[in-house]
């Protein structure tokens, strides 16, 4: 999706907790999820006490006040956020800058997307789209999904987009499972993951600044040349956020939506080949609906007050950290009343934010609608007797991520 926003396999090995995990996990889209209400205290796993907001009119205001920063969360005096180092941490980020400064870095890739130049993209998508179809088909039934289809799609995309079609998606595995680790792997191993990365990013602008392409590193560079203030360190670390952003919560909303499609909303399966309209309504209220990691573990969208602010009534002290929890705003019963079963293919009866909102609204939303769209439509009707191959019980989720989705999805047709 984007490097601006908070929500968002290894090539040494699966992604697992070191440590005992439950045999099995629910699907997402059957995750109990906080019902909504007042601003309340509750504690983030380092211990660091948070506000969790989560009416649908809270959550907006957490996310849109200018007094609720993603920069005061990394201030000298700031409280522990992770047990773990993660890419979403890191202060040079442009997920971690508030005001001006974000802004300024902001526009140095916002062009590349807006809706008009998404929209470019589309007829190449789908080519990718069809060709890995293609490829699925000729292999035979059954097939693992997760690695002829929802994985290579936005890594396809996404390594295009920003001319990096010569990437070793095991490579760009690893350090994406690191980048977004919580339990899965050591703090070093993750720091030495990220090192790695951030030389890979390094040795890329510094190609490009080279010999400049028709991709958006060299467009970013383009852009950042013209604009005062913007150090080596930040366009570096832009340029592996967004190819981890670009290409990791899309996967995991393709893979988590099939896991639904394919089972209890298997009757939605025809409408979805219909017609491309029908699949960009489900897309809409799958991306609502089903979260993209356990709430435990991604408690929502973190902030911190500058000064004291009073949400939904309730005063939240300056320098407290303030969750806000889109899962639960996004399916508040006083606000959306349906569910999958009967809200699928309907309107949004309000935004939703899955991509956030205000200012760190998620620079790749549109990237990631458009792509599940096509992915969901043209994969049903290509494969209208497309069925899970095993029950939901025996799917083997990655874990130990700030996300959760198929490590391996059998189907069959």
């Amino acid at each position: 999706m984007s490097a601006d926003n908070s929500a968002t396999g290894a090539g040494t090995g699966t992604a697992t907790p070191p440590g005992p995990a439950p045999a099995v996990l629910p699907p997402l889209h059957c995750l109990r999820l906080t019902a909504p209400g007042p601003p309340r205290l509750a504690a983030l796993p380092t211990g660091t006490p948070v506000w969790l907001v989560s009416r649908h009119s809270d959550v907006r205001q957490v996310l849109t006040d200018p007094r609720l920063g993603r920069a005061p969360l990394h201030t000298p005096d700031a409280p522990p956020l992770t047990l773990t180092p993660n890419l979403l941490d890191d202060p040079n980020g442009l997920l971690n800058i508030d005001g001006v400064e974000h802004q300024r870095l902001r526009r140095t890739v916002q062009r590349a997307f807006t809706p008009r130049a998404i929209a470019r993209w589309r007829p190449w998508v789908a080519s990718v789209v069809e060709g890995l179809i293609d490829e699925l088909i000729d292999g035979g039934s059954p097939a693992d999904i997760v690695s002829g289809y929802t994985r290579p799609l936005p890594v396809a995309v996404i390594s295009r987009l920003m001319g990096l079609d010569l990437l070793d998606s095991k490579r760009l595995e690893h350090w994406s499972d690191h980048a977004l680790a919580t339990t899965a792997f050591t703090a070093q191993a993750i720091r030495t993951a990220m090192d790695e990365f951030a030389a890979f990013g390094a040795e890329v602008v510094a190609e490009r600044r080279a010999a400049p392409g028709d991709d958006l590193v060299s467009g970013l560079l383009t852009a950042a040349a013209d604009t005062p203030g913007i150090t080596e360190e930040q366009i570096v670390t832009l340029v592996i956020g967004l190819v981890v952003a670009g290409h990791e919560t899309t996967m995991t909303s393709l893979g988590n939506a099939l896991v639904y499609l394919l089972g209890e909303g298997r009757d939605a399966w025809e409408q979805l080949a219909s017609d491309e309209q029908s699949a960009a309504a489900a897309t809409e209220q799958l991306l609502r609906v089903v979260p993209l990691g356990d709430a435990d573990v991604l408690p929502g969208l973190l902030r911190r007050a500058a000064e004291d602010v009073e949400i939904g009534g309730v005063r939240i002290p300056a320098g407290s950290v303030v969750a806000a929890d889109v899962n639960a705003a996004n399916t508040d019963p006083g606000v959306f009343t349906g569910d999958l079963l009967t809200e699928l293919f309907s309107p949004l009866a309000a935004p939703m934010y899955t991509f956030g909102a205000g200012p760190h609204h998620c620079l790749g939303a549109w990237l990631a609608r458009m792509e599940l769209e096509l992915a969901l439509h043209r994969l049903a009707r290509r494969l209208p007797a497309l069925r899970l191959a095993a029950p939901q019980e025996a799917i083997d989720w990655r874990r130990g991520l700030l996300t959760r989705s198929p490590q391996r999805l059998q189907v069959a047709w």
